[in-house]
């Protein structure tokens, strides 16, 4: 019998401990991050897991009794025993899938860390079993501490998983040390530093040959893995994107990378949950600058104030970028945006070179990025009708100021990877200038820290006057949005409220109508889901 409860346990672990990995996992692996995620969920904790637990154990000892009054030897008993535990593994999956209900956006990944952390949580979980003396509620109360054992196993491998990607970062740096004529460059800011590397990746392409770092890697271990097994000799120049959470996380990029040349996008309020204040986030970002040579060049995507005071610190030789202002390195002039694209004069405000661009993306915040990744292509000795040319072949990036077809005259512009509430304002503002009928969706921002009840408040009331039609996909977390748009003047009738992102599109989809302009302004990972 005692068999049969310790594979419960193991059972128990897998089934319901795979829903808090997959938490732990889009939290970086990062036991703050989780923890903030159970106070803010309280209901996927004890609660949810007490219910699974008390569900899963009497379905097993109500089956287990049901057998043995039809079985009485002991290879029978066994034989109950096993019909049992399956019927407990039955009861359980049937009760994770409730807690579970919704369609994932980000699956699970079984990657090797995972399976270590699994395998731990496993064997904490058959030790916690064996602590127990009353087997009749062993399963009950494991159960109901899976969350946590979820945590303490990913304290268990912290020192161990450390020392493996350790091993992989030396590894990666050997490789680059091992380049010396590697043109390396590292991108950094709170927001437009994916679209800046890849549209500085497009210019150089007139003539290097450039490896960006994919997507959205702007991790240590992201930037491993690509440094280990995409880098190749012909590669002329690397582009690594720079992302952080937590103060040092750019030194950290930097120290693995040492780039030459160092591209500060935006300084804002992106992550202040764990930054606590927007000098913080400076001071971060500026870790990039301060990390370069003494023979580095810095870049700034001038803002009038957190970029400008940065540009001001740096003692290296830097360049001053934008589309408005008196003292810049290289400007954007004569900009005319449009639903198909943007035109403008870019000058070299030094040699007073000039080239008339056009470009498909959408939105000024995306001239200033172009602009910021134009002035480091001619340090690197592009000349300026290079640089329009490649400029022309910049492609628009994949849910960042997207534009897509719709069907029946419809038009979508799909900006859920925004997440930031200068993007948003920005968003709004590229929805304003197409002609229609403007509907938004939007679950508002997250990891605003103490501001971002206000930030969404504020957002909400940017929508009127922009948006006619408003779906809010949160119920809950979009409150403040709602109040927002109420001491703004919006008509309540024009409001929907859905519980998640499948309900709004249901929605939209009997009240769009030929002509609409659709903006998805961005898409909460499943960690940030209300059901």
């Amino acid at each position: 019998m005692s068999i049969v409860i310790c594979l419960c346990c193991a059972l128990g672990a897998v089934l319901v401990g795979r829903y808090y990995l997959h938490m732990y996992q889009l939290e970086s692996y990062q036991a703050d991050g989780y923890v903030r995620w159970l106070k803010k969920n309280p209901e996927r904790q004890t609660g949810s897991t007490l219910l699974i637990g008390m569900g899963s154990t009497l379905g097993y000892y109500v089956l287990w009794l049901i057998l043995r009054l039809f079985m009485s030897s002991d290879a029978s008993r066994v034989t109950a025993s096993l019909i049992a535990l399956a019927g407990y593994g039955l009861a359980s999956a049937a009760c994770v899938r409730a807690l579970t209900a919704k369609k994932e956006k980000k699956p699970l990944v079984y990657t090797a860390r995972m399976k270590r952390q699994l395998a731990v949580l496993i064997a904490i979980t058959l030790l916690a079993g064996g602590l127990f003396e009353l087997v009749q509620v062993k399963a009950f109360i494991l159960m109901a501490l899976i969350p946590y054992l979820t945590l303490l196993s990913g304290l268990i491998m912290s020192p161990i998983e450390k020392a493996v990607s350790q091993h992989y970062l030396d590894d990666a740096r050997r490789k680059l040390e091992a380049r010396p004529d590697l043109i390396k460059i590292g991108i950094t800011g709170s927001y437009g530093k994916t679209s800046t590397k890849f549209i500085l990746a497009t210019i150089l392409e007139e003539k290097y040959d450039v490896l960006a770092t994919p997507a959205s890697f702007n991790t240590p271990m992201g930037l491993t893995r690509v440094i280990r097994e995409q880098l190749e000799p012909h590669h002329q120049v690397f582009i690594a994107e720079m992302g952080a959470r937590h103060v040092g996380d750019i030194q950290e990029l930097v120290d693995l990378v040492k780039p030459k040349y160092g591209l500060l996008t935006s300084v804002g309020p992106q992550h202040l949950e764990t930054f606590g204040s927007i000098e913080n986030i400076a001071d971060t970002k500026f870790e990039l600058i301060a990390g370069l040579p003494k023979d580095g060049v810095a870049f700034f995507a001038a803002d009038g104030g957190e970029v400008d005071k940065l540009y001001m610190r740096a003692r290296v030789k830097k360049y001053l970028t934008g589309t408005r202002g008196m003292s810049l390195d290289m400007k954007a002039e004569d900009v005319a945006v449009s639903r198909n694209g943007s035109t403008f004069v870019l000058r070299d405000m030094k040699s007073g070179d000039s080239a008339r661009c056009e470009t498909r993306l959408l939105g000024i915040h995306n001239i200033s990025n172009i602009v910021l990744a134009a002035c480091a292509a001619r340090e690197l000795g592009l000349n300026l009708r290079e640089i329009a040319r490649g400029i022309r072949k910049i492609k628009p990036i994949e849910h960042r100021l997207q534009l897509i077809a719709g069907s029946n005259g419809m038009t979508v512009i799909d900006d859920a990877f925004n997440a930031n509430p200068v993007g948003a304002k920005r968003a709004l503002d590229v929805l304003s200038g197409f002609e229609g009928r403007h509907v938004i969706v939007t679950p508002g921002m997250v990891e605003q820290g103490a501001e971002e009840e206000e930030l969404n408040r504020r957002f909400g009331a940017q929508m009127v006057g922009v948006c006619d039609v408003v779906i809010l996909v949160g119920k809950k977390h979009t409150r403040p949005i709602v109040e927002g748009l109420m001491s703004a003047g919006m008509d309540e009738h024009n409001m929907y409220l859905a519980a998640d992102l499948d309900e709004a599109t249901a929605f939209l989809g009997k009240i769009a109508r030929p002509g609409d302009v659709i903006l998805f302004e961005n898409d909460l990972p499943d960690n940030y889901n209300e059901n």
